[in-house]
């Protein structure tokens, strides 16, 4: 079949789209799956349009690590192997939580990132473990690796400092991260709504959906902390929209090509999300128990 030559022959102002990508971002292959059109085609006759799109590599070096540093303390104190004078698993808590007074008075800063790498049970690592394997491939094929790692960083960095401002009780825990990989999500959807269409609108309502189950969980459930839920969603959602890739059909190519651009200065503005962070964190005082 020949294909028209024509760019003005192709209309992606209302694309249409038949599905965007069942499996979030690449087919068996590894290849970038496709774009399809219905009512209006974006593509000439037999030509699928594809998003270019990352492979996902980090996600499981965060899985791994998430559950390694959760497993290796429990095979330990099941061999009844003491660190520090406490079980290891204790010590690693001790050593590495969110722990009010131990940063503001201690300095110890680190601890919002060890806290972001510590579970406090087998419930608690096996749910954070399972949203991670269930959002995390797709996030980062459609930010890519060096933006879906700030992403995560970044919104579980937020989710610390809020739970550090208006939590005074030790927090340890993945979960702010992975609110911010759904605000990340909820953002690239919106900016591609044009794009992806219905598409797009169903996605974001999923993840409404998503977001108000487990905030209804959490306020509903003690010692959750809903603090660094939302600070880690709030994060995410900003700095999902700073670095969300803006996909455009270029119809001066034939065929046309979905081309991935960015928002000016995006990196610059999500460092500056990072500052104001580190700067709540240095100049507020937290409540302390």
């Amino acid at each position: 079949m020949s294909q028209p030559t024509d760019p003005d022959q192709y209309d992606d102002r209302q694309p249409a789209l038949r599905r965007f990508n069942e499996e979030f971002g690449q087919n068996q292959t590894g290849e970038p799956a496709p774009v399809q059109g219905e009512a209006q085609p974006i593509a000439p006759p037999g030509y699928q349009l594809r998003l270019p799109l990352g492979t996902p590599r980090a996600i499981w070096l965060l899985l791994a690590l998430n559950i390694a540093i959760f497993v290796i303390p429990a095979l330990l104190d099941l061999l009844r192997v003491p660190i520090g004078g406490l079980r290891a698993s204790e010590y690693i808590l001790e050593l590495g939580a969110k722990d009010n007074a131990a940063i503001k008075l201690g300095g110890q800063y680190y601890r919002f990132l060890t806290s972001m790498f510590l579970h406090a049970g087998l419930l608690h690592i096996g749910f954070n473990a399972y949203a991670l394997y269930a959002i995390g491939p797709e996030t980062e094929r459609l930010y890519r690796t060096p933006r879906f790692l700030a992403l995560y960083f970044i919104a579980g960095f937020g989710g610390g400092v809020a739970s550090y401002l208006f939590t005074a009780n030790p927090g340890v825990g993945a979960s702010g991260a992975i609110f911010g990989l759904i605000g990340g999500l909820a953002a690239f959807y919106y900016v591609s709504r044009k794009l992806l269409g219905d598409v797009a609108r169903r996605q974001i309502g999923n993840l409404v959906t998503i977001i108000m189950i487990n905030l209804f969980i959490g306020f509903s459930t003690p010692l959750i902390d809903n603090s660094a839920h939302i600070g880690g969603l709030i994060t995410g959602a900003l700095v999902g929209w700073l670095l969300a890739p803006r996909f455009e059909v270029n119809q001066h190519l034939v065929p046309p090509v979905v081309e991935r651009r960015s928002l000016p200065l995006a990196w610059g503005w999500a460092l500056g999300v990072f500052a104001l962070l580190i700067a709540l964190a240095l100049l507020l005082n937290p409540p302390i128990r």
